[in-house]
């Protein structure tokens, strides 16, 4: 039974960020197409936006906390003030070496959804 929850944990998980994903990928193809915005700051706000919606909807559905929000949502900036500066130093490096932003996108979010699903289960709820 165990194993069965762990393993509906990680579907739950990962298709609430597949729609935060969808949500980040859709701002950042807006301030990079439309807005012509360099990788940076499209990057950056299509993150900030992606991981609200991330956050709230694991935390109700996925990990169904009632704990502390605020320490939540403290563990999480926490995470945050580290992989926000190494992933966006590394995409804005990688793009300008000659690598397709898109591809560096969508690198960076595989990355992100699988540290962070870790660092979610075993320290930001952890039961």
């Amino acid at each position: 039974m165990e194993k069965k929850n762990s393993i509906l944990q990680v579907v739950k998980y990962f298709l609430i960020a597949a729609s935060a994903g969808i949500i980040q990928a859709l701002s950042f193809s807006v301030m990079e197409e439309l807005l012509h915005m360099p990788y940076w700051p499209s990057y950056l706000i299509s993150l900030i936006l992606s991981v609200v919606w991330n956050f709230t909807f694991n935390r109700k559905y996925t990990f169904h906390s009632t704990g502390n929000i605020t320490r939540a949502m403290l563990l999480t900036a926490l995470y945050y003030l580290v992989f926000t500066p190494l992933s966006t130093w590394a995409g804005n490096w990688l793009t300008k070496i000659g690598w397709n932003d898109y591809l560096v996108f969508l690198l960076t979010l595989a990355v992100n959804g699988i540290t962070e699903f870790l660092y979610q289960k075993y320290l930001v709820f952890k039961e």
